[in-house]
């Protein structure tokens, strides 16, 4: 039987510095995954990157509210960053299809069964979802807190196996981890608190950070799925993390208590 993945790829991981799109990242990690999937391995691939793409092609010469902004440049980042997706996965001859969603998408009924039917013939037909929020019409309370909190949903949802985070991070340190002295937590047991080493700060292009990523891995954990924080910037990071996972620096939330 097949194992199934989901992998969150989050706006640093794609943006470079000047925030722009990091096409060569994108394209290593699209390498990584076909190579996952010749391994037998299902890939539900959740992406961000949308606005940034989107606010990178269009200069606008007036104001513009934060929503204005936000349906605006999703909408055109949206194609773009599709594109270049099924671009880069043809090389490999993966066929691609785009799941946009919305948070009420996700409450029992015929949405939730409706969207669960589709990627699940999408994957029956080797076709690799990308899901990312529909931006263009998620502007309210309803929206999700991030595509942490949609990544955890969606393998909730689809019944992974294991949910990968990728962000700029190695994992959840035991302190700040510019200082030379913290160290990653390697494995987190169900059940433990480690509020004390997360701050509730965003991140550089998006909208989430490692507090979001800790709420969402213990959520997904508690309902049985592994769960995966690890720097999407590391080469080859998704290959180390299923042939040496012992060299990968990570943090793992473990579903049962085997950690030491």
């Amino acid at each position: 039987m097949k194992k199934r993945i989901v992998i969150k790829i989050g706006s640093n991981v794609l943006t470079r510095k000047d925030g722009k799109l990091d096409v060569t990242r994108m394209s290593a990690l699209v390498d990584q995954i076909a190579w996952l999937r010749r391994q037998n391995i299902e890939v539900i691939l959740v992406s961000s990157g949308a606005v940034a793409c989107g606010r990178r092609e269009l200069t606008v010469d007036h104001s513009l509210d934060s929503v204005e902004q936000r349906q605006l440049f999703s909408a055109v980042g949206q194609v773009k960053l599709v594109g270049l997706y099924y671009d880069l996965f043809r090389e490999f001859g993966i066929h691609v299809g785009q799941v946009l969603t919305m948070k009420e998408n996700f409450e029992p009924g015929e949405q939730y069964r409706n969207q669960r039917a589709c990627m699940t013939v999408m994957l029956e037909n080797d076709v690799l979802p990308i899901v990312n929020e529909n931006d263009t019409v998620s502007v309210t309370e309803l929206m999700f807190t991030d595509n942490d909190e949609l990544s955890g949903l969606i393998a909730q949802m689809m019944q992974a196996d294991t949910l990968i985070l990728l962000s700029n991070i190695d994992g959840i340190y035991d302190g700040h981890p510019d200082n030379h002295t913290s160290k990653i937590i390697p494995c987190v047991a169900p059940g433990t608190d480690l509020s004390q080493y997360i701050k509730e700060e965003k991140s550089a292009f998006g909208r989430g950070g490692m507090h979001s990523k800790y709420t969402t891995a213990t959520k997904v954990q508690q309902s049985g799925i592994r769960v995966i924080i690890a720097n999407g910037k590391r080469e080859n990071i998704l290959v180390d993390l299923i042939e040496h996972p012992e060299d990968a620096p990570h943090t793992e939330f473990q579903p049962s208590s085997i950690c030491n």
